[in-house]
């Protein structure tokens, strides 16, 4: 009994937390492991926003809910084929793909039991997309992770925050409502839609402005997602250090590590990480935006993010009539063709202990070290090598041996590469003993 009590009274001390700490089952473990190897993903930001083409944040620029909402009644996406979606993504070499499920407008697409306001009861399309969605990357054995909102600009039950005050809603907060709201939405994506493998939780940056600060109960909500499922990884792009219970960490617009955009100021963390990043400048439809990165680029992304240790989560916002946008069709094209020769030297592999060179970045999976080339106007390269003569050094594209020198007295191993090279990554392959892997 002196015990009991001893345990209370540090409970309510707050020396000890309320609930065990969050212990990783094996088989969120195993889905961690399989998330780390995909490195490259495919964001889609989709919904009722994209029928007025001006961004998934139209709704928070002066809009009347109730106008706002009349963009369901003439949705009808009638070009939307989820095995075409599919087909072009995994061809890009994508494993997985990230789908906003509801976004900040509270508008759902797919089919929840909450309420009408979603793509089957309040639109003419009358499909559940997300559902079809699911099915197509079951066929095309590409992951699906689900994009979930957990601030809302629509619900009068949702405590307002910095963002969607002019949206003309009735205030009614209640947040215990809300976060039951919230749940069961979950409980209906994650047993009602096959194989999802992760939830990507977004708006808990909407309080971080409150004098008194706001509690989301995240570390519940968490507790609750393992419960029901356990293998689902939790990521939540609040743009602060990783919360209790969290699976991977997240990074908009910036690698890991970098804060360029403003929004990643936070250190990095031992999760598996993820950057996010659009494939243009918005990450909904918006028809002005053509303003496309280059397929170069965007292959030097992807490498860049491999070298971080990092997922790349590339965004593509679709039409309203349910296409995806030429030009992003074109860069997925574009990529899938450098992923066919090069994918080994991005898929499964680790970040490396060597200093970034001035000439790209590496990566490195047991026995083999790549060197990403990401210069056309290099002609040899240099870096530190502590060990016996490599087994190989080859071209990845070509699988040609390359010329090199090897200097065990330098520790140095320089290479000479082709000239007349015009590619975004040239990647070099160097194979070794794994047992001789001594500076990677």
């Amino acid at each position: 009994m002196k015990c009991f009590i001893t345990v209370l009274s540090l409970l309510f001390a707050g020396i000890l937390p309320a609930f065990p700490q969050y212990v990783p089952s094996a088989e969120n473990l195993a889905a961690r492991r399989e998330f780390e190897g995909f490195r490259f993903g495919i964001f889609l930001h989709w919904g009722i926003y994209s029928e007025y083409a001006q961004g998934e944040w139209y709704l928070n620029s002066g809009l009347q809910q109730d106008e706002y909402a009349k963009a369901a009644s003439c949705f009808y996406p009638i070009r939307f084929d989820a095995d075409a979606w599919v087909r072009a993504i995994k061809d890009s070499g994508a494993r997985y793909i990230t789908f906003t499920s509801r976004h900040h407008d509270g508008f759902s697409m797919y089919h929840t039991q909450t309420g009408p306001y979603n793509i089957v009861d309040a639109t003419p399309f009358r499909r559940d997309v997300l559902m079809e969605l699911a099915e197509a990357c079951v066929r095309e054995g590409v992951r699906l992770h689900l994009y979930y909102s957990i601030l809302d600009w629509s619900r009068s039950d949702y405590p307002v925050g910095r963002t969607g005050l002019r949206t003309g809603r009735l205030l009614q907060p209640d947040y215990d409502r809300y976060f039951n709201f919230m749940k069961t939405q979950v409980h209906e994506l994650l047993t009602l839609y096959p194989q999802v493998g992760a939830l990507w939780l977004d708006g808990y940056w909407d309080h971080d402005s409150d004098s008194i600060p706001f509690d989301w109960r995240m570390p519940e909500f968490y507790r609750y997602v393992h419960a029901l499922k356990p293998a689902c990884l939790i990521g939540n792009n609040h743009h602060i250090t990783p919360i209790e219970g969290e699976d991977f960490q997240m990074f908009e617009r910036d690698l890991p590590g970098e804060n360029t955009a403003g929004l990643s100021g936070q250190e990095v963390s031992h999760l598996p990480l993820e950057m996010c990043q659009t494939m243009n400048g918005m990450w909904g439809y918006k028809v002005a935006d053509q303003n496309y990165k280059s397929t170069d680029e965007l292959i030097r992304l992807i490498a860049r993010a491999a070298a971080k240790g990092s997922n790349l989560l590339l965004n593509i916002g679709p039409q309203p009539n349910g296409e995806l946008p030429a030009t992003a069709l074109e860069r997925l094209k574009g990529i899938g063709q450098w992923m066919r020769v090069n994918g080994e030297s991005i898929y499964g592999t680790q970040a490396t202990r060597m200093p970034e060179p001035s000439w790209g970045v590496t990566t490195c999976k047991e026995g083999c070290l790549y060197l990403h080339v990401l210069s056309n106007e290099v002609s040899c390269i240099t870096i530190p090598w502590n060990g016996k003569r490599p087994k190989s050094i080859k071209a990845l594209s070509s699988a040609a041996d390359l010329p090199y020198q090897y200097s065990k007295r330098s520790h140095q191993l320089t290479i000479t590469l082709p000239g007349g090279r015009d590619i975004a990554d040239y990647v070099v392959e160097i194979r070794a003993e794994p047992a001789e892997n001594y500076n990677w």
